[in-house]
């Protein structure tokens, strides 16, 4: 997955923006005001942190090598994951979605 690809995954979810919080050099991405994934579009290689359900994220940190416990982040509720590898687009597309819908979900309560 490519940064403008990650970008555009991001940004095609319903009220999802785009900001920067922590300097230009890295995009937060956000619905309702809530941040659902963090990722330094610029650095190689390609990093997004997403939210996650506890133990979907045990599951998946023991599944791939490409998944680790959010840096700098919730390390229960957050996973960090390296684009590429075993770590497909198609995986990247469904941890964005899926953390999307927790942090929307709790946007809305």
């Amino acid at each position: 997955m490519t940064p403008a690809q990650l970008r555009r995954v991001c940004l095609e979810l319903p009220g999802a923006e785009e900001t920067f919080p922590f300097g230009p050099e890295t995009s937060v991405f956000k619905v309702r005001g809530k941040m659902f994934a963090l990722a330094a579009l610029q650095r190689r290689p390609l990093k997004v942190s997403v939210k996650c359900e506890p133990e979907l994220g045990i599951e998946l940190r023991g599944t791939y090598d490409e998944i680790e416990p959010g840096y700098h982040l919730n390390k229960r509720h957050w996973l960090t994951v390296t684009c590429g590898g075993e770590a497909t687009d198609g995986l990247v597309r469904e941890l964005v979605a899926g953390s999307y819908d927790l942090v929307a979900g709790a946007a809305r309560r």
